[in-house]
């Protein structure tokens, strides 16, 4: 699979870093209208970490643990999201792959291991594995801590959307570094932020960035709050997944 050169004109936008949560500084965030007015395609968290977020087809989907995943409202705010316009990219068919050979088939599609990539897989998983964490309240925990309570759900046989961005090393706690996924199930019934997955069968589509917007908050906490990145273990402990350039990363417990 030879994914098409970028567009230079397209960016991906990313709202808040990933160390920022791992500090808990994570108070304010960018509002539902404004995801939608940047991008079709997306991941993020649900205000004071209280779910995960999948963007798709310009729907702002939360899956938390008051219920199956529902449509947010335009003034609610996402902690911290990464969104794009997903571009009219060719697909592969890809079948029988755990995490690993999955990723394989990611990174093979990839233009460059230094741009962003988005990805989709459209299709059926014969095995997921995915997480929600609860709502949180004053004072802020820390992720690794809000992690430690999330609540894990398996399923099998189930067809669905894969939403994901693929992050070069260098990035890492600015995002994740490698495949950060989430998973949204056709009948919205399922969905959450990715641990562990099995590929029955589904097309693959890859596109790359050359341009990656950052915005930053603004809140009082997260200006007094100092990120000093270190110790990348802490991000493959929370967010699970494999990592850019490695195999097979140990689950969140």
């Amino acid at each position: 699979m030879t994914s098409r050169p970028p567009d230079p004109r397209a960016a991906l936008t990313q709202f808040a870093v990933l160390d920022a949560l791992l500090a808990g500084a994570y108070e304010s965030g960018l509002p539902v209208a404004e995801a939608r007015s940047i991008g079709d395609f997306g991941l993020g968290c649900v205000d004071h970490l209280g779910g995960e977020v999948v963007i798709l087809d310009g729907e702002v989907i939360e899956c938390t643990l008051d219920g199956p995943p529902i449509e947010m409202d335009d003034e609610e705010i996402l902690p911290f999201a990464i969104v794009c316009r997903f571009p009219d990219v060719a697909s592969v068919g890809i079948q029988e792959q755990d995490l690993s050979g999955f990723t394989a088939s990611v990174e093979r599609a990839l233009i460059s291991r230094n741009l962003f990539h988005a990805v989709r897989f459209d299709g059926v998983l014969s095995e997921v594995r995915l997480r929600i964490t609860p709502r949180q309240h004053h004072p802020l925990p820390a992720l690794a801590e809000v992690t430690s309570h999330q609540v894990e759900t398996v399923e099998r046989a189930v067809r669905g959307t894969l939403v994901a961005f693929w992050t070069p090393a260098i990035y890492q706690g600015i995002a994740v570094g490698g495949l950060h996924l989430h998973f949204l199930s056709d009948d919205r019934s399922f969905g959450g932020h990715v641990l562990d997955l099995a590929v029955d069968a589904g097309d693959l589509r890859v596109a790359a960035f050359t341009r990656f917007d950052l915005r930053l908050p603004t809140d009082e906490l997260f200006l007094r709050t100092e990120l000093t990145h270190a110790e990348d273990h802490r991000i493959v402990a929370v967010e699970g997944g494999v990592q850019a350039g490695a195999g097979a990363a140990p689950p969140a417990h």
